[in-house]
């Protein structure tokens, strides 16, 4: 794949980034443009890999044809590139942006050298096809007499519906929000992913046959009995439920979680009304979590003029290269410094608050921490130790919770009689997807918990399938195997 000596020829190359003095300064996104003929010699550098870890279990959760379409780029047959992005996942445009790439970190040259630069091909494979005008509506054939409801749009709903609308069902999508999307639309800052790259998809969707309706929370403003006039379901409503603190004066106002600020944020952006709007505007912000919401947290402080940017992460600092501990081809624990972290922030690991200091009208006004470390004893739990002496308080005007979720709401567990794990998710076993209910089905971080988009891209591909086994009897929708290979391609 690719030419035989370009691993030894060219070295990787990323895609730039805007500068930071110019992209913080509004919230277009990020990216730069890459020339075909840099792509192509990045493409390149892919090694004819006698076993591709890169769309392994450890590289790919959907299986990307990577190698394959490394090598077109290369030869530059960016059409067929494009098919063979399409054959394993339906939105390249989402992952090519916003994925972890852990297909880089179990790239076989990344042992001996740096590997390549795989998601900034996918992405510009993606765009040169929407730009050609190569991504056309495909509906289907045939229609078949079964009806389906997806609920939720995000990334697991619209992979779910676009699969089964091709297998010829037809398919309606119900979205709680003013806009499809999920997470997408609103849990993602416009610098990471414009919303126009959302709005375009979904036209393609809808001209394939798929049917939209937002402002619909099932179960809330419409009644679960109307569902019996599907003839399934496949719930994909996501990981919504934000974990908070049991810390002291965690009710002061001016202690917000993450995902209100960030949606809050990008709602404005388009016109949309919000009142009283949580803004970072001449703050002092602290922001407790080091995942990349609170990389998006500081992103967006930053570009509505704060005063400081403090980001707290207990855990303690990742080294600055792969650990013995993640050793190729896994997901490696090293420090991840995101282009918002570039754009301004202090940041500071193994540190607790213990306390939100509010003052006489309850409005935050500062924060008090502690540092800390981890006594790690093989066979038991890691145990979290205070340092003596060390509090400090920390001016603060705004917190910013990025702590992750606990699970999915239990609206429709509750309402449909779903059975949910010890985690409080949806309960389903992965690769058949099947509530206790037969004709209700799950995917995505409903099911699974909190994840990764391309792990929700994943789980709704093969959760289509296994809803049209179930009122078919069979189906040609592709799949991979319990073992991440692909079949019935």
């Amino acid at each position: 794949m690719g030419k035989v000596t370009g691993f030894k020829e060219f070295e990787r190359e990323v895609e730039p980034y805007r500068d930071a003095s110019e992209r913080s300064l509004d919230f277009k996104e990020i990216y730069t443009d890459h020339q075909p003929e840099h792509l192509q010699t990045q493409g390149a550098r892919c090694m004819d890999c006698g076993v591709p870890f890169c769309q392994s279990v450890n590289g790919c959760p959907v299986h990307n044809l990577i190698p394959e379409w490394n090598d077109l780029v290369y030869r530059n047959r960016w059409r067929e590139a494009l098919d063979r992005l399409h054959k394993t996942n339906n939105f390249p445009e989402f992952t090519g942006r916003l994925c972890p790439a852990p297909c880089e970190q179990a790239c076989v040259l990344g042992i001996i050298e740096d590997p390549v630069s795989i998601e900034n091909i996918e992405k510009n494979i993606v765009e040169r096809a929407f730009k050609e005008g190569w991504i056309k509506p495909q509906p289907p054939k045939n229609r078949t007499n079964k009806t389906i409801a997806v609920i939720g749009s995000g990334p697991a709903g619209l992979a779910a519906a676009q699969q089964l609308n091709r297998a010829g069902h037809t398919v309606t999508v119900f979205e709680r929000d003013d806009e499809i999307g999920g997470l997408l639309r609103y849990g993602i800052p416009n610098f990471k992913m414009e919303k126009g790259i959302i709005d375009r998809r979904i036209e393609i969707l809808k001209a394939e046959g798929i049917i939209f309706k937002v402002n619909v929370n099932v179960g809330v403003n419409y009644d679960v009995k109307d569902l019996k006039s599907f003839d399934s379901l496949v719930l994909c409503g996501g990981s919504t439920k934000s974990r908070s603190l049991p810390t002291p004066g965690i009710d002061a106002d001016g202690v917000v979680q993450a995902m209100d600020f960030l949606t809050q944020q990008t709602k404005v952006l388009f016109d949309k009304e919000v009142k009283n709007q949580i803004m970072a505007t001449d703050k002092d912000v602290i922001v407790i979590g080091g995942g990349d919401t609170g990389s998006d947290c500081i992103g967006t402080s930053n570009r509505q003029g704060a005063k400081s940017v403090v980001n707290f992460e207990i855990m303690p600092k990742p080294p600055g290269h792969r650990s013995a501990s993640t050793p190729w081809p896994f997901w490696p624990l090293k420090l991840k410094t995101s282009s918002s972290h570039k754009e301004g922030v202090e940041r500071n690991w193994l540190i607790n608050t213990k306390e939100f200091i509010k003052d006489k009208d309850g409005k935050l006004i500062a924060l008090k921490t502690i540092n800390v470390q981890w006594e790690v004893i093989p066979g038991k739990r890691p145990k979290l130790i205070e340092i003596v002496g060390t509090e400090k308080i920390w001016p603060c005007d705004l917190a910013l919770l990025a702590l992750g979720f606990t699970g999915p709401e239990s609206t429709l567990a509750d309402k449909l009689g779903i059975d949910k794990d010890g985690r409080s998710n949806y309960k389903a076993i992965y690769g058949k997807y099947q509530t206790n209910i037969p004709n209700i089905f799950t995917a995505g971080d409903m099911r699974r918990g909190q994840s990764l988009i391309v792990w929700a891209i994943s789980e709704g591909r093969e959760a289509a399938r296994q809803v049209d086994i179930y009122l078919m009897g069979k189906s040609e929708l592709p799949s991979k195997d319990i073992s991440g290979d692909l079949i019935a391609m």
